[in-house]
């Protein structure tokens, strides 16, 4: 195969400097036809004449050569791309002050004569009994086990219970405490870990067929960052294939309220067995709603935290511009203290920044700017009265709310985004046929997903990603104008909007539907800023007991 030359002249910012790069030349018998291109014309929605069809067949015939030749390279899901996702918008200003995390006192608590009692107790409220040892880890990590293993039939949240290392963890963090070593809030604490993150020795299948006997041999950042910080790993807990939906390669997990519905996903398995009393937290992610859903499903809380605050190190890739990983929990206040020891830098996943978290419980109502989303408010939905009340509490507490709107952009449109970088993460399975073997395969799953997303053209993707630049700078001037919003969770493009802008959320229980299922509420905060949303979102919390409920038959 002979090659051909390009003359490239870069432009003056660049040095002017004129380059002469190798391409290699089409194939002697080309296989893209003009008849081809009118036809790849359609579906890209442009239509070009026949001297230009001419004109480009030889560069398509060598570019399809160099795919080919690109496909012979191994590219595990763990390969990011060269490109990374900045969510700062232009003139963002960054905290740089560390202040003292403030948490509220834990009022007195004394272990229960029934051991069982504290499947529902908060990580703080562990934490309390642990630190005075009035309980030990190991105690409590068998009483989560056994709960795990009774209800699990029932629930399908578990995909791998981590038995053997949950107890040498729980027997450590005894010794430690024993000998005066104290970790933190989070020491002996078991926990649940969705089964996109690594943990060694321990399958990691991603909820999927194809990878249901995959050994990652390390453990992800976040099982690292837990470890250290003394948490016990109990399970390896259920999510939707490859992260969509609530069905995996062992069935639908269920959801507790209702256990004829599914969890939603795909934090799955983290949402049921929390919601249900089998781990006082677990490890979530959202690429698109993926915490968002499953908390509001399950009825329990869950931070999704700003893009590149917690290392993806060892975790699935689904989107490397919009996956991101956080905690899901009984209360706001655990979930500020999970995220205070998972947040970070670990010089791996190098989208992650290192930034001040202050939080501090006690909320300056004077002194925040909190917008509500007024036409979602006023959304005729099952939601409606509950959203209403959530506003009228917030201003009990003191908030002088302000009515606000989401910028007019064609959100929607920017949706492919992820479906081309999802089906690149996989491409495996669509070039191997391997995505045959996914449980789901209707039109709206991963293999049709995937196979569509090879359409898209790469022009068309960066063009997105431009618009996206632009609605960050929208929303950088919406948070002028305010410290925080409240919104409901899935009304209009909020959801979708601020997963592509990388803006943290925290979502919790508001109330319950007429079907008896939990319903939900969430205040979307500045980028960064964990801390403010965690704070009012606690104060909250706290003025209700919705987070206090139980699902009947799981007690």
């Amino acid at each position: 195969m002979s090659t051909r030359l390009v003359r490239l002249v870069l432009p003056v910012g660049l040095a002017g400097a004129i380059v002469v790069l190798p391409l290699l030349a089409a194939p002697q018998k080309p296989e893209i036809k003009r008849k081809h291109l009118a036809a790849a014309e359609k579906v890209i929605g442009l239509k070009f004449s026949r001297a230009e069809r001419d004109s480009l067949l030889e560069d398509v015939n060598a570019n399809l050569a160099s795919y080919r030749r690109l496909r012979e390279l191994q590219l595990p899901n763990s390969v990011p791309p060269a490109l990374q996702f900045n969510p700062a918008p232009v003139g963002f200003r960054f905290e740089s002050e560390q202040r003292e995390i403030v948490y509220a006192p834990v009022k007195e608590v004394t272990r229960p004569d029934n051991l069982e009692e504290l499947a529902y107790y908060s990580v703080a409220q562990l934490g309390a009994l642990i630190r005075t040892r009035q309980v030990s880890s190991t105690e409590l990590t068998k009483m989560y086990l056994e709960r795990l293993k009774r209800y699990d039939p029932q629930l399908h949240c578990v995909v791998t219970l981590t038995e053997e290392l949950a107890l040498e963890q729980a027997a450590r963090a005894d010794e430690e405490l024993a000998a005066g070593h104290y970790r933190g809030p989070l020491h002996g604490i078991p926990y649940g870990a969705k089964d996109l993150l690594a943990a060694k020795g321990y399958n990691t299948t991603w909820g999927a067929r194809p990878y249901q006997d995959q050994v990652i041999d390390e453990d992800a950042a976040v099982v690292t960052r837990l470890e250290e910080a003394g948490a016990v790993l109990v399970a390896k807990l259920t999510l939707g294939a490859l992260a969509w939906g609530d069905v995996w390669f062992g069935g639908m997990t269920r959801n507790p309220w209702n256990t004829d519905q599914g969890s939603s996903g795909s934090s799955a398995g983290p949402g049921s067995a929390t919601a249900a009393g089998l781990v006082p937290f677990a490890i979530g992610s959202e690429t698109w709603g993926s915490i968002v859903s499953p908390s509001t499903r399950n009825g329990v809380t869950g931070l999704r935290p700003t893009f590149g605050r917690v290392s993806r190190a060892g975790a699935m890739a689904l989107s490397w511009s919009m996956d991101k990983l956080g905690p899901m929990a009984r209360t706001v206040e655990d979930c500020a203290i999970v995220f205070d020891a998972i947040n970070g830098s670990d010089g791996v996943d190098l989208t992650v920044v290192d930034l001040p978290f202050n939080y501090n419980y006690q909320v300056d109502w004077a002194g925040l700017r909190i917008g509500y989303l007024a036409s979602a408010f006023e959304e005729e939905d099952d939601t409606q009265v509950n959203n209403q009340a959530v506003l009228e509490v917030l201003r009990g507490l003191g908030a002088d709310l302000v009515a606000m709107e989401l910028p007019e952009f064609p959100v929607s449109d920017l949706a492919f985004i992820l479906s081309a970088e999802a089906a690149a993460a996989f491409d495996e399975l669509t070039l191997t046929g391997r995505d045959d073997l996914l449980v789901r395969q209707i039109k709206n799953a991963w293999p049709n997903s995937f196979r569509s997303a090879r359409l898209i053209p790469a022009v068309e993707y960066i063009q997105a990603n431009r618009a996206r630049y632009q609605l960050i700078q929208q929303m950088a001037v919406l948070f002028e104008q305010v410290d925080l919003y409240v919104a409901p969770a899935f009304i209009g493009d909020n959801l979708l909007l601020t997963n592509l802008t990388g803006h943290p959320c925290v979502v919790l229980p508001a109330g319950f539907d007429e079907q008896g299922s939990p319903t939900s509420i969430t205040f979307m905060g500045q980028l960064y800023d964990e801390g403010t949303i965690l704070a009012v979102a606690r104060a909250y919390q706290e003025a209700t007991d919705w987070h206090l409920r139980r699902p009947p038959g799981f007690e």
